[in-house]
């Protein structure tokens, strides 16, 4: 039986590895984190599509491989889109430079709050954005993104999920990101349809691509 090819997932977040995986499911190839001597850039672009694409090349050429990054983060229309691509280190300010996602994630919602705490419903619009970058050695093979749209609550519901999903309500259903299951979750969010879309992509190039 042929060996399925591998792909480095261009990420150390743990939350977003499995979810990546659990999307793609039986997909024809292998998605494995990086190794641990491979340093992280650093993520100096204005856009989640140029951090996407330097993380992507970045590992690549560190790996020799095929590599998929995703950057993602929350868009809040009263914050004038901010956190965006700051998202993950919004409240960096908060936490000590080896603190646990967790403990991350609580001061980034925390401070969420905060910036919003006059802020009412109708304004509280705002949507998760994930872009995904497929780059080998050379250059950048693919990019796709999605996205959902919904509104910031009142406090942290739901325990499932990470980073900001306790916040993130979903109108339609009346739940946070963080309170459906993780199939539920996957099937209609920004990474989920991303990384879909990237794995059609995915097939089609390994298709082309001899050996």
């Amino acid at each position: 039986m042929q060996q399925r090819p591998t792909i480095v997932l261009a990420t150390r977040n743990p939350s977003k590895l499995r979810e990546i995986l659990a999307v793609l499911g039986d997909a024809p190839f292998e998605l494995v984190a990086p190794d641990e001597g491979v340093a992280e850039p650093v993520e100096t672009g204005l856009t989640f599509a140029v951090n996407a694409c330097q993380k992507a090349l970045c590992y690549a050429r560190a790996t020799g491989r095929w590599c998929l990054a995703d950057d993602s983060g929350l868009e809040v229309d009263a914050l004038d889109g901010r956190p965006g691509v700051t998202s993950a280190r919004f409240a960096s300010d908060r936490c000590p430079p080896d603190a646990e996602r967790e403990t991350i994630d609580r001061a980034n919602n925390t401070r969420l709050l905060e910036e919003l705490k006059d802020t009412p419903d109708p304004m509280r619009t705002a949507r998760f954005v994930c872009h995904l970058a497929l780059a080998d050695p050379r250059r950048v093979l693919a990019q796709t993104f999605g996205t959902i749209e919904g509104r910031i609550g009142w406090g942290e519901q739901g325990n499932n999920g990470f980073g900001y999903d306790p916040l993130f309500l979903l109108p339609s259903m009346g739940l946070t990101t963080a309170q459906l299951p993780a199939q539920e979750k996957n099937a209609i969010s920004h990474r989920g349809k991303a990384v879909r879309h990237i794995a059609g992509i995915l097939r089609n190039l390994l298709t082309a691509t001899p050996g």
